[in-house]
């Protein structure tokens, strides 16, 4: 008699790997096993990671922080296990939970440059948190303060480039990669051969174009048009995990081309 114990099993990996778990529903489910991740709000802070690390810890898993899909499968299954039902994602797209830099990155739509005299607190602050102390005024370009406050704060142990505020300083940052959801997009401006650029995540494109999510667009964080023809490297984190490729295509109707983030 044929044994399908370890197709079934194989079966309902491959099914949890399928199902999307956005920070706030990991955040839940750890609190529910009895992990402490600190407030459930979506916000995948030192807490989160730390509660993370131990849920791996006690489940022989790499301590890596980071819920990829084994991380995952078994979260669900212990949920299971006790009797709960996982929370999950059920929008139309959501990102995945191994690239949390972009969910920190997407809650940050919005934020914008103080006008007149005076910065915004928050953008100053992601200098200061990362122990910037030549950043003091949200002036000063920081585009690449932005892909460094979206990636340090997320990933404590990769390193970052030696001036992250530097747009093409990101160019020998982390592994290159083909273009890809979250992957860091770093672009020239106003020439090839200057020293000029541009940073932020791929978001979505389209036939001409990237679509950014980064810092300094317009003064403040939102998603932009960036030509294709202006991009040097797209950048993958070492301490990452493997990139997805997920590759999202967007309308480009009624969005302009940018040709200057600062």
């Amino acid at each position: 008699m044929c044994n399908n114990s370890h197709q079934i099993a194989t079966s309902y990996n491959v099914y949890y790997k399928d199902i999307k778990m956005n920070t706030k529903q990991i955040q839940q489910a750890l609190k529910e096993l009895g992990f402490d991740p600190g407030p459930i709000d979506g916000v995948r802070g030192r807490k989160t990671i730390k509660a993370i690390k131990e849920f791996q810890a006690a489940s022989g898993l790499v301590m890596d922080g980071l819920v990829g899909s084994k991380t995952k499968v078994a979260l669900i299954k212990s949920l299971e296990e006790q009797g709960e039902e996982p929370q999950t994602e059920e929008e139309e797209f959501a990102i995945p939970s191994t690239i949390p830099w972009l969910e920190t990155a997407f809650t940050l739509i919005g934020t914008q440059e103080q006008p007149g005299v005076g910065s915004n607190e928050a953008i100053v602050g992601w200098a200061e948190d990362l122990e910037i102390t030549s950043y003091n005024d949200d002036d000063i370009p920081w585009c690449g303060l932005f892909v460094a406050h979206c990636v340090g704060s997320q990933m404590p142990e990769e390193v970052l480039p030696n001036n992250p505020l530097g747009a093409r300083q990101w160019e020998s940052f982390g592994n290159e990669v083909a273009p890809c959801l979250g992957s860091v997009m770093v672009f020239w401006r106003g020439s090839r051969d200057g020293w000029k650029g541009h940073v932020g995540f791929y978001w979505a494109e389209d036939d001409s174009a990237y679509h950014i999510l980064g810092g300094n667009q317009s003064n403040s964080v939102n998603v932009t048009r960036v030509s294709k023809d202006r991009l040097l490297s797209a950048r993958w984190p070492d301490t990452g995990l493997d990139a997805e490729n997920i590759i999202r295509r967007a309308s480009e109707s009624g969005r302009l081309l940018s040709t200057n983030e600062a």
